[in-house]
């Protein structure tokens, strides 16, 4: 029941009063202490004294986001919903600033735009300092900053949050203006310029007066002497102004000429700069060209070696298993096709013969040397006899013969 909206209450911007605050919001404040002790049972009346108890304004604060006392009464104001007479006498309270910024709080949460910038755009004047209770209270050791009445209500008529609650949006000033809704904007100083100014005029006024009296006075008791002297003055005042005049008007012409040619300086020089940056950026594009083409190169040129080199890999791995192939094949004939002991018996005598013709037969060897024919291309006649066996078959397989 404490923590119910008056049954008499109206709706606000088409709904409950106290939905303007956000649903965890309302629950802080529900669980508060000092909405359960202080809150309880208020009415438009009495309420006054607890906002004249006021020391500090904010939303939320401390690790757990407790509500502060001004939020507090904020939601008693939107469930009890007092007569706007009240609330605009709580915005016209001098006396006590906590009271004026409160009405003011719930004035922008549930007034009219119209109303709105009425009551609250003259509160601008009053420059009076406030407690603050910063949310995380780490720029001071109590928690509180230093603020003022008029940043508060800019803060209300030009932000869309304040103490941690979403303000309902009102329409630009000049739009109100536009639409005939508001009158524009008067300042409370302008009456103070009014009154300047008058004065201003007023002063000046006097002082022509005074001296067209002077000048009058002067001319009655005047000889002709004073007035050929006051006709002199006003002839060599004629061509002082004159003079002054047309040096005045040389000079702006003369300053006029050098802007002119400041401005064409000006002109040549961006014009310069902009032609400059064109060529670097086309030299930019050009250099950026010539590097694509090199990397394309390059890497045509590491594509053609790799395949290179795989190709010579290939080549070289077919030669190594040929010649493990004639090699095998050689073993096998060595071991399979061994001479006889009979051979083995006439290759010993044959060279016992050789060592007793060695001394005769000389001149004979060396005479076959030079007869002898030229050796055969297929390596067949290789002197060593495994040598041309080999060679032979390398023939009949198509290969190329040892050496």
């Amino acid at each position: 029941m404490a923590n119910r909206t008056d049954p008499a209450a109206k709706s606000v911007h088409g709904t409950n009063p106290q939905n303007l605050v956000e649903k965890i919001l309302r629950s802080k404040i529900y669980q508060n202490p000092y909405w359960k002790e202080q809150c309880f049972g208020l009415t438009a009346e009495t309420l006054v004294d607890k906002a004249m108890e006021l020391d500090h304004f904010g939303g939320t604060f401390g690790g757990n986001r407790k509500a502060t006392p001004f939020m507090c009464l904020t939601m008693k104001m939107l469930q009890i919903q007092p007569e706007k007479e009240i609330v605009v006498e709580f915005i016209k309270n001098e006396d006590y600033k906590y009271v004026r910024i409160l009405g003011a709080f719930y004035l922008r949460l549930v007034g009219k735009p119209t109303d709105v910038y009425q009551y609250l755009e003259p509160l601008y004047n009053d420059y009076r300092k406030l407690r603050y209770k910063r949310p995380d209270g780490k720029f001071s050791d109590t928690g509180f900053t230093l603020s003022h009445v008029d940043e508060f209500i800019d803060e209300l008529l030009t932000k869309d949050y304040s103490c941690d609650v979403a303000l309902p949006r009102v329409p630009k000033r000049w739009t109100l203006e536009a639409a005939g809704q508001l009158e524009p904007r008067r300042s409370a100083l302008e009456d103070d310029f009014e009154e300047e100014e008058e004065k201003d005029e007023e002063d000046h006024v006097l002082g022509l007066d005074t001296l067209a009296l002077d000048k009058d006075h002067r001319r009655g008791r005047s000889s002709p002497r004073d007035r050929d002297r006051d006709a002199r003055k006003r002839d060599s005042y004629r061509q002082y102004r004159d003079r002054n005049h047309d040096r005045d008007y040389d000079y702006d012409r003369g300053r006029g000429r050098e802007r002119d040619r400041d401005r064409d300086r000006d002109r040549d020089y961006y014009r310069d700069r902009d032609r400059g940056r064109d060529d670097r950026d086309s030299l930019r594009d050009r250099d950026r060209d010539y590097h694509r083409r090199d990397r394309e190169k390059e890497r045509e040129r590491h594509y053609w070696d790799r395949e290179r080199r795989h190709s010579r890999s290939r080549s070289r791995s077919r030669s190594r298993d040929r010649r493990d192939r004639d090699h095998d094949m050689v073993d096998y004939k060595k071991r399979h096709h061994s001479p006889s002991p009979l051979n083995h018996r006439r290759a010993d005598k044959d060279a016992l013969d050789g060592e007793h013709r060695n001394g005769r037969d000389e001149p004979k060897r060396k005479k076959e040397k030079k007869e002898k024919k030229e050796p055969a291309a297929d390596g067949t006649d290789h002197p060593d006899p495994e040598i041309a066996e080999a060679n032979r078959l390398r023939a009949a397989l198509g290969l190329k013969p040892l050496k």
